[in-house]
């Protein structure tokens, strides 16, 4: 009986686990890490528990807005997601409507709970939660545009994320306000890879997204020119962080700056060229792999910050 329960609640788990889609909670994981780790470098604030503290109520609180962002959005899009993305838990009816409505009221009242440590924190939070629900819920519903889609995902990912958890993680370590040019460098970068991400999104949702009237960049100008316009944006952002680094601003240390996108550039011109787009599976790797280059800048940004004060 002992060892039904368990397996039950493994199950259960491992099911809530990809209702909460893993690439975007690695994804705000990785970056509200890297925002803490940049403030402390830039306030030269010394490391001890209370930063951990600080950093850990942070994080709970962007996590369970990130799980009602997403458990929102897969509410109100079984019926297309069953074609899309029949293995999600709604859609594959592992999950009733009424469990996934549990979920999100209660990551809602969590994500607004646990920010209620600092104000910049919590505006974080419930604007990003605003935006979400205006993104997924009908009568609004923006993810049926792909300009006001993408402009959702990019003000939340690339603006509201950055600058708020900057602002709130400076005033908690003693600073002033938000470090003037490390994060915003990262913000500009985040903006246009956010766009790449948005954009990418739909080309392997085509047949859903075209069956259930969402019009989207990739309904109207075909795969291919969306895939070129995604690789180019992302090419794009690490031109730009290449060019800081030869400037020589001020905050990072050039010599990250410059052979870590320099790296990265290669890997998506080598992975580019493999993509079969008649392959739904390639593109739907190929989409996770941009999110493994969206990981990565939240582990090489803070390092070139580091390396740049030591």
């Amino acid at each position: 009986m002992l060892l039904l329960n368990w397996s039950h609640f493994w199950g259960f788990a491992r099911q809530g686990w990809r209702f909460a889609r893993p690439h975007t909670i690695i994804g705000t994981s990785l970056s509200v890490v890297a925002l803490w780790a940049i403030a402390l470098f830039t306030n030269a604030h010394p490391f001890n528990l209370q930063t951990l503290l600080i950093l850990a109520l942070a994080w709970l609180a962007c996590l369970a807005g990130n799980v009602y962002i997403v458990g929102l959005n897969q509410l109100f899009d079984i019926e297309i997601d069953r074609i899309n993305k029949p293995h999600l838990p709604l859609a594959a009816g592992v999950f009733t409507r009424r469990q996934g409505q549990r979920i999100v009221a209660i990551a809602a009242f969590l994500a607004l709970t646990l920010s209620l440590g600092g104000l910049w924190l919590w505006l974080t939070v419930a604007l990003s939660l605003a935006i979400g629900t205006a993104y997924s819920v009908p009568p609004i519903r923006l993810k049926r545009f792909s300009f006001w889609a993408a402009l959702c995902i990019l003000t939340v990912r690339g603006v509201v994320v950055n600058l708020g958890l900057s602002q709130h993680f400076s005033q908690q370590f003693g600073g002033m306000g938000i470090p003037a040019g490390p994060v915003w460098i990262l913000t500009g970068f985040i903006l246009l890879f956010s766009i790449a991400i948005a954009l990418f999104k739909d080309i392997p949702d085509l047949e859903g997204d075209r069956q259930y009237q969402i019009q989207t960049l990739t309904i109207i100008l075909g795969k291919p020119a969306v895939f070129g316009l995604c690789c180019a944006l992302i090419a794009f952002c690490y031109g730009t962080m290449m060019a800081v680094g030869l400037l020589a601003l001020p905050g990072v240390a050039p010599e990250i700056m410059i052979g870590g996108h320099l790296l990265l550039l290669l890997a998506l011109g080598w992975r580019s060229r493999q993509v079969n787009l008649e392959d739904k599976g390639a593109i739907a790797r190929f989409y996770q792999f941009i999110w493994l280059l969206f990981f990565a800048e939240y582990f090489l940004f803070p390092l070139a910050c580091w390396c740049d004060l030591n």
